[in-house]
Formats: structure tokens, C-alpha cells, sequence
């Protein structure tokens, strides 16, 4: 080899070190659910580091436990179930906003349902949701969209919160208290919803498609320490994310998992979160995910009447509206151009 074509590769080299070496790591914090999708599939196909980043996931048993991380810049990146705690935040001026998308009820995509022991349904105890009464059902935390699923389905028979017994733990609690029957019913989510399904212990009440049809059930959230420090990286997030996002609609079909791409998107969920059975993937009713990250701003409004209503939030006059801030969002829609399904 030539003096030249050394000096040339030794360049190359080093300019991919220092590429490697300044490669910016972002701290994302995360639930472990199916509605976690856009962040793992662009964690595991490179979008992330396409852009220069690299992502530190740490979990949380609920986006509610978020808030005050993503405040203090402790945490950049969050996401989950909207809470009260969200709206109490930004009362007291911590910044976090509402990004984009990360999982809501579509028709045909239920991923987020109330579901009661099955042993419950076969010994007649539970007909219906007239039968909620009296009974221990788990919500991820109190003052959340988990909840509000709760207080919908109540709402619909007529039944008012205090009616049944919220029980506050994680998704994987959830799961374990319906096993050991120390719950009735829970708000479970996928993809443990068809895991206990599929073992046999758990059912969905029959109306789950009623309940809260068109719910914004997840959202993405960026604290402001990140976004006022670093906004060209939560412009690149945002992009690298989207990207994840719209692979994971390539891969829905027919309310499943079932498009042309989805035996690499079931193995990358099997790769990040609990279920490890392919099997399970097959039959969940994922979430949907908006491709553009468009936010159902409507539903956000629902939730914040309910969080209102059980006096949990203390600026009575706070908005839903005021802690969007959609333009990362925006402008990545601008960068990657319109969603065209494969």
C-alpha cells in the first residue's frame, strides 16, 4: 500500500473514532410496554446512531415516576400513560412537555383494556361492567390515563370511582396479582394482556372496544433541561424515532402484527421487553402509533376533566394545550416526508 492510501485510510479511521467518541448519549426512560415500539426499533436499527446518538434506557413501572427526573435533567427522554402529576409539574413552572405519539385506541387496536381473572367470569361473579362493584382492579398509578380507562368504564354503567377499589401497581405486578388472584381486574397492557390471555387466567371484558374508544394512552415527553440545552439533539431523537415508528406500522395488519416486516419487529420487541414467546406477539392487539407522532388532543382534554374531577391537579385552570409543544415533531415529519405504508 502507497504512503498515500495509508495516510487516507489512517484518516478515515479517525474520523470514525471521533464519530464513535462523540456519539451523544441520551437517557430515555421507558415502560416496557408494546407502546415502547418507535423507541426500540430505531434503538435496534441504527436510527439512533444514524444520527449520532446513543440511548440509555431505563425502566420505570410507570411515566408518572418520570416527571420529576425529566425535570430535574436527570432523565431526557420519558414517556407513558399521561398523569395528574404531569399537570401538577408544570404548575410549579418544572418543564416537561408532550412531544409526540407513543400509543393509543384505534378501532381494531386495543392494546390498553380492562381485563378480569377468569375464574371470576366462569363462577358468575362477573357478567359485565355492572359487576366492577366491590372489586379490586389494578391501575398503573392513581391521577393516570391508565386510571381514566378505569373511571370510563365505571362512567359507562353508571357506577362512579369509589365504586370499585383502585389498586396502584406496575404492568409485571399487575400480571403476578391477577396470577395469585390479589386483584380481581386490572388495566393491562400489552404485551402482557395476551400473555395472561394466552395462559388462561385472565380475560377481556366483553365491551373492551367501548370503553375509551380513540384514547391518547401514551405520550412522548421531553424535559425541558433537555430541550433548552440541546435542542438539535431532540430534533435528531425526534427524527431517529419516527423512522421506528413508521417500521412498526409497515408491520401491522388486520389488528395485528402481521405486515410484510413484522417477523423483525416481533423479534425486536422479544429482544426488549418481558414476553419472549413469538407466539404471544402474534395474537396481541398492539397499540397504534401515529407515523407523523400527531397527538389526539381531544383525549388529553377527557383525562384532564377526570383528573380534575378527582381534585388531583392544583391549577384549576390549567390546559391540556398548554404542554404540547409539537415542533420537533413537525419539522422530522418535514425531514422524512409523508408515510407511505410498504
Amino acid at each position: 500500500m502507497s504512503m498515500r492510501s495509508l495516510v487516507r485510510a489512517g484518516g478515515v479511521f479517525c474520523l470514525l473514532c471521533v464519530s464513535a467518541a462523540e456519539a451523544q448519549t441520551l437517557r430515555v426512560g421507558h415502560v416496557n410496554t408494546v407502546s415502547d415500539a418507535g423507541i426500540y426499533i430505531a434503538e435496534s436499527k441504527g436510527y439512533f446512531k444514524e444520527v449520532g446518538l446513543a440511548i440509555a434506557l431505563t425502566p420505570f413501572t410507570t411515566a408518572a415516576n418520570m416527571i420529576a427526573p425529566l425535570g430535574a435533567g436527570q432523565l431526557d427522554v420519558g414517556g407513558g400513560t399521561v398523569a395528574a402529576g404531569l399537570y401538577n409539574a408544570a404548575a410549579r413552572d418544572i418543564g416537561i412537555k408532550i412531544v409526540a405519539d407513543k400509543g393509543s385506541i384505534r378501532p381494531g387496536y386495543n392494546y390498553s383494556t380492562l381485563v378480569i381473572r377468569k375464574d371470576l367470569v366462569e363462577s358468575g361473579r362477573y357478567k359485565g361492567l355492572e359487576d366492577l362493584k366491590g372489586l379490586k382492579i389494578g391501575v398503573s398509578a392513581n391521577g393516570t390515563g391508565n386510571a381514566a380507562t378505569l373511571y370510563s368504564a365505571l362512567k359507562l354503567v353508571g357506577l362512579a370511582w369509589s365504586d370499585s377499589e383502585s389498586v396502584q401497581l406496575g404492568f409485571p405486578q399487575q400480571f403476578a396479582a391477577l396470577q395469585n388472584k390479589g386483584i380481581d381486574g386490572a388495566i393491562l397492557n400489552e404485551p402482557l394482556l395476551s400473555l395472561g390471555i394466552h395462559q388462561g387466567f385472565i380475560v377481556k371484558d366483553a365491551r373492551d372496544e367501548e370503553i375509551y374508544p380513540d384514547h391518547q394512552n401514551a405520550v412522548l415527553l421531553y424535559g425541558a433541561p433537555f430541550t433548552d440545552r440541546q435542542p438539535e439533539a431532540a430534533q435528531k431523537f425526534m427524527r431517529a424515532y419516527l423512522k421506528g415508528v413508521r417500521d412498526y406500522n409497515d408491520a401491522l395488519k388486520d389488528g395485528h402484527i402481521a405486515g410484510p416486516n413484522a417477523d423483525e419487529i416481533i423479534k425486536i420487541l422479544i429482544d426488549n421487553t418481558d414476553v419472549k414467546d413469538a407466539a404471544v406477539y402474534r395474537q396481541t392487539s398492539p397499540s397504534a402509533l401515529d407515523p407523523d407522532g400527531k397527538i389526539n388532543v381531544a383525549s388529553l382534554r377527557k383525562d384532564l376533566a377526570f383528573f380534575k374531577e378527582q381534585k388531583l391537579v392544583e391549577k384549576p385552570d390549567i390546559t391540556a394545550d398548554s404542554l404540547l409543544d409539537m415542533r420537533f415533531a413537525e419539522q422530522a415529519v418535514k425531514e422524512l416526508g409523508p408515510y407511505r405504508p410498504k
